[in-house]
């Protein structure tokens, strides 16, 4: 049985505040927790009697077993689970140094949780190992987050920093950054190493950022001059931009 205090923590984690203040993240469904249970440091691991019964054998800590309506209290997915994990948020260092000898992803307040979820996941897809992120990004331990990365996030670095200083740490000629005037991508001479700046679902990548990009690129539409969307979702951009990057790798 839970607690009302452990209910009004758990319900606490849906938003920024409370995850900042207990330090800690919640995952849902037996896919996700599966899928995390090695990377982060568990709090605590509910379940109901059907999940502890079918899967508990296969996970090192003993689950609190709760009812279905109890867990209908703490969840924040429509149709709740058979299991919730609630993890430590790790701390990692943003080592610079490290991150010039990869490819790495840069995020300009990207706020979409969807967006940042996707993210994320097609970063781990394609090896990038390092996403660096502004301040007013979305929250990579935000519940609608961590459920878009399907796992992903425990193969995936996020940092916060202000990207100015970060970006003005790294060397101009490998940053690059999608525009919309930027020259076409499968023309552009692309690195194995570097920064890939990645902009806000609407206004795209902040002016005050432009000066540390050393190459401004474009996804160009296809065929040419045809009348087509006004642009791509950000997400679907880093989706395009990341194979092109890692296809030159192989072909290379």
């Amino acid at each position: 049985m839970l607690s009302k205090n452990q209910i009004k923590r758990i319900q606490s984690l849906a938003r920024k505040k409370g995850r900042r203040d207990e330090g800690c993240f919640i995952a849902e469904g037996h896919k996700l927790v599966e899928d995390t249970w090695a990377a982060f440091e568990c709090d605590t691991l509910l379940a109901t009697r059907r999940w502890i019964d079918a899967h508990a054998r296969a996970f090192d800590r003993p689950a609190q077993e709760v009812t279905e309506q109890e867990m209908a209290k703490v969840s924040q997915l429509t149709t709740p689970t058979d299991v919730m994990a609630i993890y430590r948020i790790p701390r990692y260092r943003l080592d610079v140094e490290a991150l010039r000898q990869e490819l790495v992803l840069a995020l300009d307040t990207v706020q979409d949780p969807g967006n940042l979820g996707t993210i994320v996941r097609l970063a781990d897809w394609f090896g990038i190992r390092h996403i660096v992120c502004s301040p007013e990004t979305a929250d990579l331990y935000n519940p609608k987050v961590v459920q878009a990365t399907m796992g992903a996030l425990a193969r995936v670095r996020l940092y916060y920093t202000p990207l100015a200083d970060f970006l003005g740490s790294m060397d101009r000629t490998t940053v690059y950054g999608t525009f919309l005037d930027g020259a076409d991508l499968y023309r552009s001479t692309l690195t194995p190493r570097g920064v890939i700046v990645m902009g806000n679902e609407g206004n795209g990548i902040s002016p005050e950022l432009e000066p540390y990009i050393g190459s401004r690129l474009y996804i160009p539409s296809y065929p040419a001059g045809q009348p087509t969307s006004e642009s791509l979702n950000v997400a679907m951009a880093a989706a395009i931009t990341c194979a092109e990057f890692r296809r030159r790798q192989i072909v290379s």
